[in-house]
């Protein structure tokens, strides 16, 4: 069973950048494909971004390109959301998520993920 943890969110101005962080503990995440969604307020989950087994490729939602950032450490075993140019609209709770089966295609939505942390608020306002 695998665990995962976000940090790194918190209360910003807009145009503000953060860096969520989304550690797993009883296995490792090399080899396997993670996302990240978020939920804001009175709206459904949506995908946000997502990075390849391998970390050669990387998704993301058009509402997200070029402001936000997917990277992964293997040797750390964590994930990083980098966000940028932050608006309002980014409010939200983050989550990462990881898929069950090694070397699986990326997948934009909620069903592809097996395991999910417990969210970090990102609340972006002025």
């Amino acid at each position: 069973q695998v665990q995962l943890v976000e940090s790194g969110g918190g209360l910003v101005q807009p145009g503000d950048s953060l860096r969520l962080s989304c550690a797993a503990s009883g296995r490792t995440f090399t080899g396997y494909t993670v996302g990240w969604f978020r939920r804001a307020p009175g709206k459904e989950r949506e995908f946000v971004a997502a990075i390849s087994w391998s970390g050669g490729s990387t998704y993301y939602a058009d509402s997200v390109k070029g402001r936000f950032t997917i990277s992964r450490d293997n040797t750390r075993n964590t994930v990083y959301l980098q966000m940028h140019i932050l608006k309002p609209e980014d409010t939200a709770v983050y989550y990462c998520a990881v898929q069950g089966t090694p070397f699986g295609l990326t997948g934009r939505g909620p069903e592809s993920y097996d395991y999910w942390g417990q969210g970090t608020q990102v609340t972006v306002s002025s």
